[in-house]
C-alpha cells in the first residue's frame, strides 16, 4: 500500500453514553480507548477507540447532534446508525473477539463463510451490536 492510498480515518457513531461505549469496546473488542479522561473532565466533546494505527471510532454523544451544523441536515443523523461497520481481523484476533463477546453475553449471528469484501471472499464472518444498536461485522481472510 502506498502512502497516498485512500484510507478510512474514522467513523463517528452516535451513542447514549460515550464512557460506557468506550468501556464496551475496550472490554469486548479489545480496542484502545482514547480521550476518555478528557471527555469525563469536559475538555473534549467525545472519546474515541482505536481500531488500528490509522483508524478510530469516535463515540459521539446524542446530545451533540444539535451542534452538528457543519452540513445542513447533519443533526438529523443522530440515532440513525450506519448499516454496519466491518472489522477485518487476523484469525486469532477474530476468535478472541468472538470469545470475549460471548463471555460478556453480547448477542451474535452465526459464523458465515465466503462473504465478499474489500479483500475478496472472507474465510469467516459474523455480526454483533454494541449497546447503542450500531451493528458490526467481524471477519478474517486467509
Amino acid at each position: 500500500m502506498t502512502d497516498n492510498a485512500t484510507r478510512i480515518d474514522h467513523v463517528v457513531l452516535w451513542v447514549r453514553d460515550p464512557l460506557a461505549a468506550a468501556a464496551f469496546y475496550e472490554r469486548t473488542a479489545g480496542l484502545e480507548p482514547l480521550r476518555v479522561a478528557e471527555f469525563a473532565e469536559g475538555t473534549v466533546s467525545f472519546p474515541s477507540v482505536r481500531i488500528n494505527d490509522e483508524t478510530i471510532l469516535d463515540l459521539a454523544p446524542l446530545d451533540l447532534a444539535p451542534r452538528m451544523d457543519v452540513l445542513p441536515g447533519a443533526a438529523d443523523s443522530a440515532g440513525h446508525p450506519v448499516n454496519h461497520v466491518c472489522l477485518s481481523l487476523p484469525g486469532d484476533a477474530f476468535d478472541g473477539l468472538r470469545s470475549r463477546l460471548e463471555e460478556h453475553g453480547v448477542p451474535m449471528s452465526g459464523v458465515s463463510h465466503g462473504a465478499s469484501g474489500a479483500r475478496g471472499d472472507a474465510t469467516r464472518s459474523f455480526y454483533f451490536r454494541d449497546p447503542d444498536g450500531n451493528v458490526f461485522e467481524a471477519r478474517h481472510y486467509d
